[in-house]
């Protein structure tokens, strides 16, 4: 299977690279160095439907599925965005799922009249959240990761004590994206007893009493991504912000992992398609010894590797976001495909930045931002070794 190239794709591709030429080229060195993409990018996004991709139009959403939300974010980077800047200007792709499935509907799916059938609050948190996110008035982040948790999402201390109409909240997040702009938090809490395992979801407002913004975290990578560590002390949260039912978090996290590990997989295969794309200019382009790069053999095979590695890459990634968009239960080729891609981006940069030479090394080439900023995707959704113990899983080891 793979994705089939329609007219509606190829406009959505044109569309896309048009905005990241005329909105993201002339200010990314910017937002690299200020630590985030400025706010007025998310409306800018909305106002002509990118934002909303891939999110039902009975949401707020501009429709389409999972795999026109793998073109956008393969555009992105191919046009000279980032992977730091996907993560920052889509971060509501893994804040907001849990509430439109929770509201009757399923990402990239349709509503249809099961919207409003069930709990009326679910219903409000889609007029309340969703729909402001999607118009690119609010910016919400996912907490999952905790500092002594890492990928043990069953693991998880913060805590949720009913209360009345309130939940009360304790504890700490980190590596939060968008965790310094986000208006709002998707949470993961334990509403039985911490490392239980059973797992609740629930919406937490910026300036809520007992709810601190942490410092701001500086990585390796992702530099015009913001990332942060929160903390909650006694934080009162509305029942009527909770999604689903209590001890349901668990399911529904791990329902929608499939979609953020193949966004990130999709990250990893169009860095390395852009990465050999850089370096076959700059190897037509520079002149050693009185020849082109490009003119020694030693170079257009390693080319010719790149290439292979990425193009590869980017085939199997494809066949298995086509076998998700069909409904086919590939947990395992899901997990395969992330590290396929990831093992071909990491092969690809480092040969990019070697053929660059010293100026691969400096902040002014396109080659050195990728080189830093792939790196997490090997990391995030689930590590390379989780994915591992999956695919170990489901060869029935």
């Amino acid at each position: 299977m793979t994705i089939v190239d329609t007219p509606e794709r190829r406009q959505l591709r044109e569309l896309t690279r048009a905005f990241v030429t005329r909105e993201v080229l002339p200010h990314l060195d910017d937002w690299e160095r200020a630590g985030e993409v400025p706010r007025e990018l998310h409306a800018t996004a909305a106002k002509i439907g990118l934002l909303g991709i891939g999110f039902p139009e009975q949401v707020g959403g501009s429709g389409g599925d999972l795999l026109d939300s793998i073109i956008v974010t393969e555009e992105i980077i191919r046009s000279g965005g980032s992977s730091g800047l996907v993560a920052a200007l889509f971060t509501h792709g893994i804040a907001l799922p849990h509430m439109v499935a929770a509201a009757g509907g399923r990402l990239g799916g349709s509503l249809g009249g099961r919207l409003g059938t069930e709990r009326a609050t679910d219903d409000d948190l889609i007029d309340r959240y969703v729909r402001p996110t999607l118009a690119g008035t609010m910016i919400g982040a996912l907490a999952i990761t905790e500092p002594d948790g890492g990928s043990d999402v069953a693991a998880i201390r913060t805590t949720a004590r009913r209360d009345g109409d309130h939940y009360v909240v304790n504890g700490s997040k980190t590596y939060i994206t968008s965790g310094v702009r986000a208006d709002f938090v998707t949470t993961a809490v334990c509403a039985d007893f911490p490392g239980s395992g059973e797992l609740t979801l629930l919406v937490i407002d910026k300036g809520t009493p007992g709810f601190t913004v942490g410092r701001r975290l500086e990585k390796l990578g992702w530099h015009c991504s913001d990332t942060a560590e929160l903390s909650f002390v006694d934080v009162r949260v509305p029942v009527t912000n909770r999604i689903g039912e209590e001890d349901t978090g668990f399911l529904a996290i791990m329902q929608h992992f499939a979609a953020e590990r193949l966004s990130l997989a999709t990250q990893a295969y169009a860095t390395a398609q852009r990465c050999v794309e850089l370096t076959v200019r700059w190897c037509r382009d520079r002149t050693t010894f009185g020849r082109p790069l490009a003119g020694r053999q030693l170079v257009r095979h390693r080319l010719a590797e790149m290439h292979t590695r990425a193009e590869a890459a980017r085939a199997y990634v494809h066949d298995v976001a086509a076998r998700v968009a069909a409904g086919e239960p590939v947990v395992t080729e899901v997990a395969m495909a992330k590290n396929v891609a990831v093992a071909a981006c990491d092969q690809v940069v480092d040969q990019a930045l070697q053929l660059h030479g010293g100026f691969g090394y400096l902040r002014d080439a396109e080659v050195e931002r990728h080189y830093r900023d792939a790196r997490i995707l090997g990391i995030g959704g689930g590590t390379t070794e989780i994915m591992n113990e999956i695919i170990a899983k489901g060869m029935g080891l």
